[in-house]
């Protein structure tokens, strides 16, 4: 089985790490990673701003240097969703754009559903961890279950969070553009968030909101990159 990393432009400039972490796990899994060297952003800063046109060179740009992918894996929800759900409606009857939402997935649910891994080791064994529910992962993709199966299975203790399948308040240019909202949302995450050693998601952009507000608050609290823990239950 071969695979192409699309690292995606938060992960890539803020959690390289997670990447790293990525391609360690897959080829330790037995899977051949590729990494395109011509992939850039996919286009959905722009496309959630309203500006289409300007995302529609990003999109199929993505689609050229994936054409020969048997799948592409993101260590990021969003991004992820970006491919799978709104390029067939940036791209309205572009063959290409189907064919690669079909096979596009979120690092996780590709471990569980494609590999049919839910066990990689004991790494985690012990560590109290609060996982956030990335909003792209969760209420596009569906990914709710994969990552807190993997976790949970590596010996994480997995803590109650009222909050965590809220929103972070990060969404891109709404935190731009709203940004008394945006920090009131993140706030809110802070308050609840239980006695946990890291913090983990699998979206960059939600991580590197948090991990703001947290240190702005004065809360030492690890925070990686779901990619990373995983890489970590397996190495031990």
């Amino acid at each position: 089985m071969r695979v192409a990393l699309f690292i995606t432009c938060l992960a890539d400039q803020f959690f390289a790490e997670a990447g790293v972490a990525a391609v360690r796990l897959l080829r330790a899994l037995g899977v051949e990673v590729d990494f395109p060297e011509g992939q850039t952003c996919c286009g959905q800063p722009a496309f959630n701003a309203g500006h289409w046109e300007e995302a529609r060179p990003l999109a199929l740009r993505t689609l050229k240097v994936f054409q020969e992918a048997e799948y592409v894996v993101l260590p990021s929800g969003s991004c992820a969703s970006m491919v799978k759900n709104h390029y067939p409606e940036l791209l309205p009857g572009n063959k290409e754009a189907l064919d690669l939402a079909e096979r596009t997935y979120e690092l996780s649910a590709f471990l569980v559903h494609v590999l049919g891994v839910e066990r990689l080791g004991e790494g985690l064994r012990g560590r109290k961890v609060a996982y956030h529910h990335g909003c792209h992962a969760l209420r596009e993709l569906g990914v709710r279950e994969e990552p807190l199966l993997l976790l949970r299975n590596a010996g994480a203790e997995l803590l109650p969070w009222e909050a965590a399948e809220e929103c972070c308040g990060f969404g891109g240019l709404f935190s731009v553009k709203l940004p008394e909202v945006s920090l009131a949302m993140a706030d809110r995450k802070a308050a609840t968030l239980p006695q946990a050693e890291v913090l983990t998601s699998t979206d960059a952009g939600c991580l590197l909101h948090l991990a703001g507000r947290l240190q702005k608050k004065g809360i030492n609290l690890r925070v990686a990159p779901l990619a990373t823990l995983l890489w970590e239950a397996y190495a031990g």
